[in-house]
């Protein structure tokens, strides 16, 4: 049971933000005190009751500014997401609120304004509770926004990628007769022959291949939106989805596809880029 406070719970680090819940919650106490007008503000002198709703006011934005703004700014460590957990956030938040209500409770006494009776505390109480309710509901919705959106995005693009590995390619060849029609997610390499390509790719367990007569240039125009057919040498195109190793040697680099005996040279200029998709 204790275990659900060890869960990690990311910690609202965006400053800009934070800016402008501080701000957002203070107008909503300012207000709050100057409507309902409780601990009986309502019977004070005009100035006074000026005095006690803008000190208020002025209070609760000091201690969110300094708990939500200048802390994590100083102690950027200690607030860190990947550390913040369940337990965390709510000592957290009772501490923002424990200063709060002693704000509220040094202020009265320095004005000197409100008599200190029991349900005097019970009101401070309640009032002080109303900013850390906002600060909580707003991170959560916050983060709940933050969540789907991240998890749209991802469902996207697991769509459109896996929509991308069920294209069939088309390669149209100067002979109608030596035409193929291959799932792009199947292909291993693609090297040129002279005037031909010849064409490898996976069915099942084995490997086939076909010579269609076209040029390189046009097969790597064909596949130029799929980002894992890469050329890594002047004759070659490869599937780095395939990729079983690579080796090197004062000659330079060389590719082995999965199943495949002989190796696939890799030019110098290939070498960065293949580097980087790896």
């Amino acid at each position: 049971m204790l275990n659900i406070f060890k869960k990690s719970y990311p910690f609202n680090d965006d400053l800009s933000y934070n800016s402008k819940i501080v701000f957002f919650i203070s107008i909503v106490v300012l207000g709050f005190l100057w409507l309902f007008q409780p601990f009986n503000i309502s019977l004070l002198p005009a100035r006074s009751k000026l005095y006690l709703i803008a000190g208020l006011s002025i209070v609760t934005f000091l201690s969110l500014s300094f708990h939500l703004l200048l802390l994590p700014s100083f102690f950027p460590k200690f607030f860190a997401s990947s550390k913040w957990n369940i337990r965390k956030e709510i000592l957290w938040d009772v501490w923002i609120l424990f200063t709060i209500l002693v704000s509220y409770f040094l202020l009265n006494n320095t004005l000197g304004l409100l008599k200190f009776e029991f349900d005097l505390v019970v009101k401070l109480i309640l009032v002080a509770v109303i900013p850390i309710t906002l600060v909580i509901v707003l991170n959560h919705n916050k983060m709940l926004r933050s969540h789907l959106k991240v998890a749209d995005e991802l469902s996207k693009k697991l769509k459109d990628h896996k929509l991308l590995q069920d294209k069939v390619i088309y390669f149209n060849s100067d002979y109608q007769k030596d035409s193929l029609a291959v799932k792009v997610s199947l292909l291993l390499f693609i090297r040129s022959a002279n005037n031909y390509i010849e064409v490898y790719w996976k069915e099942g367990e084995n490997i086939k291949s076909q010579m269609i007569r076209c040029s390189l240039l046009y097969a790597e125009n064909l596949l130029k939106e799929y980002k894992f057919m890469v050329k890594c040498h002047r004759s070659y195109l490869v599937n780095i989805n395939f990729l079983d190793r690579i080796e090197g040697n004062s000659q330079g680099y060389k590719i082995f596809i999965e199943n495949i005996t002989f190796p696939i040279p890799v030019s110098k200029p290939s070498v960065v880029k293949l580097q980087e998709l790896i």
